[in-house]
């Protein structure tokens, strides 16, 4: 039996359209998409399907649409190709959040909540803190260290060996940006994002989601959720609250993550919806993990063959 890995997407991989699939072929999933309507306050169903992208997109809408759509697609997986025990799961950033419910470590009603507070405590902090983020191709350890003291900016992301994003006010991420391949980056590519998303920049937001937290109670859970603060799994003596706080303004150690889970024997991975992303940067950290990506239902069948090989 494989050694799987189920990965859970973070804001940046949405798309007009996703779940839709999942919604009109499963009651599952449309409960749901009807639950999240009914406990966020907004058509997050006809967000997701229709649209329009620039309001798919706002941190306030993106989160709880990315956490609801990948969970539809979870439980669809669950109904359709079994039960399976994986050997852990992971999500990449608002993913660590759906990667705990999907392991059944909070409801999804406390779910739903949370994931409501954090896209609008994040996006009130984006609008008065005008920052920015860079992503860094083919720096050394020793040139991010050195460009990040040179410009102000943060890390924000280690998400393969190769690339790297940083977080930082607008003229710090400017001043990277033009002294990035005099510090050995191969390339820099300013993100089209919000804000200066796991720095210091985003300690209002930390503030403000540490007292929505404190209202959620958390439970075992099933299987092992790796945090991106520690690349490491949860464990039992560590409180999911000050973790997913911390998160906000720490880096998402995502390669480590991935290096861990493959020390432990990872064979296979699974990336539920709008997938592409994640399973794209594992084949770049360890080309010999098996990567599958869940867009459609259809999906289902050659996934089950691959699970039972």
């Amino acid at each position: 039996m494989p050694s799987l890995v189920y990965l859970l997407p973070g804001q940046g991989a949405q798309a007009v359209g996703m779940g839709k699939a999942f919604y009109d072929r499963f009651e599952s999933s449309r409960q749901l998409f009807k639950q999240a309507n009914k406990h966020l306050g907004f058509d997050l169903a006809a967000l997701c399907f229709e649209g329009p992208p620039e309001e798919l997109t706002k941190t306030e809408k993106c989160q709880p649409a990315l956490f609801v759509t990948s969970l539809a697609a979870f439980v669809a997986f669950r109904e359709t190709v079994g039960a399976h025990t994986p050997l852990a799961c992971a999500g990449l950033s608002l993913g660590e959040l759906t990667a705990l419910a999907a392991a059944e470590a909070m409801s999804i009603t406390d779910g739903l909540y949370l994931v409501k507070a954090r896209g609008e405590a994040m996006a009130e902090c984006t609008a008065r803190q005008h920052g920015a983020m860079l992503a860094l191709i083919g720096i050394s350890p020793e040139g991010l260290a050195s460009l990040c003291k040179a410009s102000g900016a943060w890390p924000a992301n280690y998400n393969t060996q190769e690339q790297v994003v940083l977080s930082g006010t607008a003229d710090a991420i400017a001043k990277a940006e033009q002294l990035a391949k005099e510090h050995g980056a191969k390339r820099a590519i300013k993100l089209d994002v919000a804000g200066a998303f796991h720095c210091e920049l985003m300690r209002p937001a930390a503030d403000a989601f540490k007292e929505a937290v404190a209202k959620v109670t958390f439970r075992p859970a099933k299987w092992p959720v790796v945090s991106n603060v520690t690349g490491r799994p949860l464990s039992p003596a560590e409180n999911p609250r000050e973790i997913l706080v911390r998160q906000i303004v720490s880096p998402v150690l995502w390669e480590p993550s991935m290096r861990y889970l493959i020390q432990q024997g990872m064979t296979h991975a699974v990336e539920f919806p709008p997938a592409r992303v994640l399973a794209g940067m594992l084949r770049k950290i360890d080309a010999n993990v098996k990567t599958a990506t869940v867009d459609e239902p259809s999906d289902f069948e050659k996934l089950a063959e691959a699970l039972a090989g």
